[in-house]
């Protein structure tokens, strides 16, 4: 009986083994080879591995929308191309039947998406190059949408040169994103726009490790986001690590419990960045931004309630009374060098430039542009060390009303600012972070239930004070 009953387990589990099948997806040179994927999906929708060999470059020239799926892998072992050809992608993105993406995933349980460990293979090819020197911005696709998806994983996944928008998560739910690599960086002088790297909609989702070169948000939190961890991950290019865009129109926004750390961002226009609309609703709360580190940056904090589109018409009106609030917002351990001269950022056509700051003199390392009561508990702790290669002056200000600092203070090379009580360091310049002296003052708090805009400034002393 005892051998009979172990023959019945045996068998359950072979048939349990057997269960899982493994589809290669099927290759014709020089054709589309979308069709007869999409003519197989009706049939890989449960326990199945659906496998783009190494060694072949798939021809995915029109979209490819996955149903929803349980106990599903798509393995992306060997590289996909899109169409190169801008005219044949704005006729497919314009017709009334786009999916919104060229590969999404419409929902499911238990989902993976991966790449290939090989550098030479698992590569989305997306053509990016000659839209961006073409500035050609009409019916641009998304790159990939992994929407309504519980149990999600993405991984080792490899984007070369997307038109635009790499990834969405938009609905999805206990999600896990990790070493995956964006590449949209110009080989000319055009600039790759809108090429956000991870656009995080949905809840419990972790990003780690991840490499991303770009020319926009590398992370960008949407609204409905909630319990979002971003971490352990290179940054280059873009527009740094945003929550938002929030309230476009007047929407209710509603973010909740967001973790960004441990990251290197490199020459890039910001490093952390909260954007809303004038005229919006809603909340974004518990939004923490912990141990960046940043290179070239000219704006390493930069929170703002008035964002607008320049691509639309001129800055929005001011004399809203609707913002969306925002609630603890909490900036801590950032180290960097500012890139503290003339800058024109690539994304810039309009004069002014859509990020220029009125009055901000270049040297600013946090700008919070805010409205009357719409903020609370905001910077409540961390610190910021700046580097510059001459003596500065570290200054708060109140859009020109009173200096919130009960003094000025001069230090020389580097300075370390504790925003809840403004802790000065002073190091020799580019060296080891060992104070040589220091110096305490009392300040203000920087809050957010002023009206106004508040710096914390970075600036060459005055020579009547050298």
């Amino acid at each position: 009986m005892v051998l009979l009953a172990n023959f019945a387990l045996a068998l359950s589990f072979l048939r349990l083994v057997q269960a899982w099948s493994t589809f290669k997806v099927q290759h014709t040179p020089g054709e589309d080879d979308t069709p007869a994927l999409l003519a197989a999906l009706p049939n890989l929708t449960t326990d199945t591995t659906i496998l783009f060999e190494e060694g072949i470059t798939y021809n995915i020239f029109t979209p490819v929308t996955f149903p929803a799926l349980n106990n599903v892998e798509v393995a992306i072992e060997g590289n996909l191309t899109y169409p190169d050809s801008i005219p044949i992608v704005q006729a497919i993105v314009a017709d009334s039947s786009f999916p919104g993406a060229w590969i999404v995933f419409t929902g499911g349980q238990n989902v993976t998406l991966r790449g290939s460990k090989n550098p030479k293979w698992g590569w989305i090819d997306g053509h990016g190059q000659p839209w961006w020197d073409a500035q050609q911005q009409v019916n641009r696709p998304h790159g990939l949408t992994f929407g309504n998806i519980n149990q999600g994983v993405i991984r080792d996944m490899k984007i070369w040169k997307p038109v635009a928008w790499s990834f969405s998560t938009r609905g999805s739910s206990n999600l896990h994103a990790y070493n995956n690599k964006i590449l949209a960086v110009s080989d000319t002088n055009s600039f790759p726009f809108n090429t956000d790297g991870f656009s995080a909609g949905g809840s419990d989702m972790l990003f780690e490790n991840n490499h991303i070169e770009n020319g926009d948000d590398c992370l960008t939190v949407g609204n409905g986001a909630k319990n979002i961890v971003f971490r352990n991950t290179y940054c280059w290019g873009g527009h740094g690590l945003s929550i938002g865009s929030l309230g476009r129109g007047g929407a209710v926004a509603d973010v909740q419990n967001v973790l960004i750390e441990n990251i290197v961002m490199e020459n890039a226009l910001y490093a952390a960045r909260f954007k809303s609309w004038t005229g919006g609703n809603g909340l974004a709360r518990n939004i923490t931004w912990r141990n960046i580190k940043f290179s070239d940056v000219p704006f390493p904090i930069y929170v703002t309630q008035n964002y607008w589109d320049q691509g639309i018409g001129p800055r929005p009106n001011t004399s809203s009374t609707n913002n969306t609030r925002i609630q603890d917002f909490t900036f801590e351990n950032f180290v960097g060098v500012v890139r503290d001269v003339p800058y024109v950022e690539g994304s810039c056509i309009s004069d002014p430039c859509w990020y220029y700051v009125p009055e901000a003199t270049g040297k600013e390392v946090a700008i919070f542009d805010l409205y009357p009561g719409t903020g609370s508990s905001t910077l409540s702790s961390g610190y910021l060390e700046v580097y510059m290669s001459y003596n500065v002056y570290l200054i708060q200000e109140y859009r020109g009303e009173k200096n919130i600092l009960e003094d000025r203070d001069r230090c020389s090379g580097s300075c370390h600012v504790q925003f809840n009580y403004c802790s000065y360091f002073i190091f020799p310049p580019y060296e080891a972070l060992e104070a040589s002296s220091k110096k305490t003052c009392r300040s203000k708090m920087i809050s957010a239930s002023s009206a106004g805009m508040a710096r914390l400034s970075v600036r060459r002393p005055d020579s009547e004070n050298i």
